[in-house]
Order: structure tokens, then sequence, then C-alpha cells
């Protein structure tokens, strides 16, 4: 039931954006490493080419993303409808981290909304584009997107982030360095 596509179609696309939340796997090379699979929402991924896709990366409570991308860059992305009809729909690729400063920066941040707590951006260009049936996938109905993580990021404000950032995303649970790790948490 699985078919696999050259690149992100229109149709792809338009299924894509519909979708509320997708699902971000990354996996360090150490077979004792944590797989990490992270949920995704509040209008942060877009297709910038048929084989290009990047999400804005807000602050969160770890940094497993950043650390598995600067070790191998392997990222795969997953989008499953749960409302009719059922499909889900993985991209598998080559991902990097872009951080604010960088020269890539502003173009890609301008794709965006302007969200509190943004980290980086992760780019991912595609190797592999694959749908599947999703039959299995139970039926919700959407009530929104949260507001917890926007007025966290509000209100610990710029330096308190930074601060946060330097402190709690500079490793992965596995010890693994993440871009932020030269961040220092006193200069914030």
């Amino acid at each position: 039931m699985a078919q696999l596509f050259d690149c992100i179609t229109d149709e792809l696309q338009a299924f894509i954006a519909a979708q509320q939340i997708f699902f971000v796997a990354t996996a360090p090379l150490s077979p004792r490493g944590h797989v990490n699979v992270s949920p995704k929402g509040l209008d942060s991924f877009r297709v910038l080419s048929p084989h290009r896709v990047a999400y804005l990366d807000l602050t969160g409570s770890g940094n497993e993303t950043s650390a598995h991308l600067k070790e191998n860059g392997r990222i795969t992305f997953l989008f499953c409808a749960f409302q009719d009809p059922p499909r889900i729909l993985r991209l598998y690729g080559k991902g990097s981290v872009v951080l604010s400063g960088s020269t890539d920066w502003s173009a890609l941040a301008s794709q965006f909304p302007d969200l509190p707590g943004c980290r980086q951006i992760i780019l991912a260009d595609l190797e592999r584009v694959q749908t599947s049936c999703g039959y299995g996938v139970p039926l919700y109905e959407p009530m929104g997107q949260r507001e917890t993580l926007l007025r966290w990021a509000r209100n610990k404000g710029e330096a308190g982030l930074r601060h946060y950032q330097a402190e709690k995303n500079g490793l992965s649970i596995d010890g693994l360095p993440t871009p932020l790790s030269q961040w220092e948490p006193d200069s914030a």
C-alpha cells in the first residue's frame, strides 16, 4: 500500500499544509543511544521546494534533533491524517541546523511566523518521499493549538531563553553536543 514519489507533489504539499501536527524522528549512531520522536505544531513547517523542507524549532526541554543532526544528519518527518481520508506521509532526508546569525538565517526565518522561543531552524534535503494507507490510525477532531509554550517563552524573555538554552539544550540525553553547546549559561 506504500507509494513512493520522486518529490513532494502539489497534492502532498496540500496534505502537509492541512495537518496541525507532525512528528520528527532522529537517532544517534550508537546502538545504545536513544531514538527520538518529537511532535510539533504551531504553523512551524514549510515546504521550501519539492526536495527541501524546514521547520522552526522552538525552545524545549531537550534538543535531541539538533544533536543527532550534528552527529549524522539523518531525519524523518511523519504526517498523519487524523480525519478522513486516511493517509500517512513520511519524508526521509539529511538535515542540518541553522542558527540565528548564520548566512541562511534571514531568508529561512522570513518563511515563518515570528514565534517566541525560536532557537533554530531545522533544514532537510529529502531523499525519499513515501505515503502509506493510515487505515489503522484513529479519527480525532482538532481542538486547536496550545498556547502554553508560547506563553512560557514570552515570560522567560530573550535573556531568560538564552540562559535556558545554554543550560538545558547544549547536550542530548546521550551526551552528544548540539550546535547550541558553544553557548555559556553565564554569558546570557
